[in-house]
């Protein structure tokens, strides 16, 4: 891929859908208008891109560069999103780009059933993430205090005060772990609202510019018509939950769960 115009997938819908048309005057990654291609039961959402830009070779250097790295991926999602909004489709990963339309077909068609199965899962559906903050201080007095309840507080003031000490010294000891133990619980209800979850890698402080102390980064997929539902479970668990601050993302298109992780020929 080092000349020429190669094809830029963005996302894949159904052809049965037919009564759907791309936004008006939508345009891709290089400026380039969108397109549809079409392969039996399936429709690709691209674009044409140059290959001196977008080829494999160019992109490794490209994909250094932060600036060309963020522009880039705000226009990819730019036209997921607007696909999005009007129906189900699968997202693909940036950088999915094919020397040509035989070679997507022919991709198409070897995936035909993990973007069927993909389609299936999304439709009526929309991803939400759920990043959990743990508050060192608050977190060690929560943990002190149903250790103290547990233990029992023991009879006079003395014995109270080294129950407590006792209880405090152990939950500095073992904040991490109660903190991972904390996360997972909550990650496990969440669930359970969801038609499906996923804990993503924690987000490293360098390149999110913050210094909060994060325990848990989910994706789930809910239902749109219990985004509510959803919304209010992940504000009770902040309350059960002492030391453990929630924030709600979303709603976004859903990557995670687009299940065709693959590299294009």
């Amino acid at each position: 891929m080092t000349g020429g115009l190669g094809v830029w997938l963005y996302a894949v819908t159904s052809s049965r859908d037919a009564g759907r048309e791309l936004p008006d005057g939508l345009t891709g990654v290089a400026g380039e208008p969108v397109r549809t291609v079409v392969s039996d039961d399936l429709t690709a959402v691209v674009g044409s891109v140059p290959l001196e830009v977008f080829g494999e070779q160019p992109l490794r250097g490209h994909l250094e560069d932060l600036d060309w790295l963020e522009t880039t991926a705000r226009a990819h999602d730019a036209v997921v999103s607007a696909l999005v909004r009007r129906g189900p489709a699968v997202p693909l990963r940036l950088a999915t780009v094919f020397h040509d339309e035989d070679r997507l077909r022919e991709s198409l068609a070897e995936r035909r059933a993990d973007f069927g199965s993909a389609l299936a899962l999304v439709s009526g559906r929309t991803e939400w993430g759920v990043k959990a903050y743990g508050d060192r201080a608050a977190l060690t007095a929560a943990v002190t205090e149903a250790r103290t309840a547990k233990a029992g507080g023991g009879t006079g003031a003395g014995a109270a005060y080294l129950a407590r000490r006792r209880a405090q010294l152990s939950a500095q000891e073992t904040i991490e772990r109660d903190a991972a133990e904390r996360a997972e619980q909550i990650h496990t209800r969440l669930v359970r609202h969801a038609a499906a979850g996923r804990r993503q890698a924690l987000t490293d402080p360098a390149v999110s510019g913050r210094r909060d102390w994060m325990v848990l980064n989910g994706t789930y997929l809910v239902d749109d018509s219990s985004t509510e539902d959803f919304a209010e479970t992940v504000s009770g668990l902040g309350v059960e939950f002492p030391g453990i601050r929630l924030e709600l993302t979303g709603p976004w298109p859903p990557y995670s769960f687009a299940g065709t992780e693959r590299d294009p020929p």
